[in-house]
């Protein structure tokens, strides 16, 4: 199957700052360099699609509804700036969920796991060896390999730098 690539971005660290189960409008802060990257990542033609884990919701500390109206705000903000996002997956599992409905001991979604990007990969018709994770976890990276997906660990800083790096000829 040839497909396209992609850039699979995790969004807590990634993205946004990650102030601790960011879900309100006010804890919507982008990381340096977001959109810029995910305009780049774009123009060089990856599908560029979130995949985050949201124990969140798990946990009882925010709703499913309001993680979706978060990522969505989140990607208006970063369209604003020329940031377009094809996709967006979220997994709100967790094995100490407090939410029954949430609660999974290993959900496929949630990475490690490859649930998200495998899902990503099937929707959108995506080659794997041609596409790239940024996370700011080991989780995200191993998430990544389990997929077929070259794994990055993006350490903090500009995010437009980091890309950059990771796609310069």
């Amino acid at each position: 199957m040839s497909g396209a690539p992609a850039a699979f971005l995790d969004r807590d660290g990634v993205l946004i700052e990650d102030c601790g189960y960011p879900h309100r409008p006010e804890h919507l802060v982008l990381i340096p360099g977001a959109a810029q990257a995910v305009r780049r990542l774009k123009a060089l033609g990856y599908l560029t699609v979130i995949v985050t884990n949201q124990s969140g919701v798990a946990r009882g500390l925010f709703t499913e509804d309001q993680m979706h109206d978060f990522n969505g705000l989140l990607t208006r903000r970063l369209a604003q700036d020329g940031g377009v996002i094809d996709a967006v997956y979220a997994a709100p599992y967790h094995a100490d969920a407090v939410v029954e409905r949430y609660r999974h001991p290993d959900h496929p979604d949630r990475k490690p796991n490859p649930g998200m990007l495998l899902r990503a990969i099937a929707d959108h018709r995506i080659d794997p060896a041609r596409s790239l994770m940024i996370g700011d976890q080991p989780t995200d990276v191993e998430a990544a390999r389990r997929a077929g997906v070259s794994g990055h660990l993006f350490e903090g800083g500009d995010l437009d730098v980091f890309v950059q790096g990771l796609t310069a000829a």
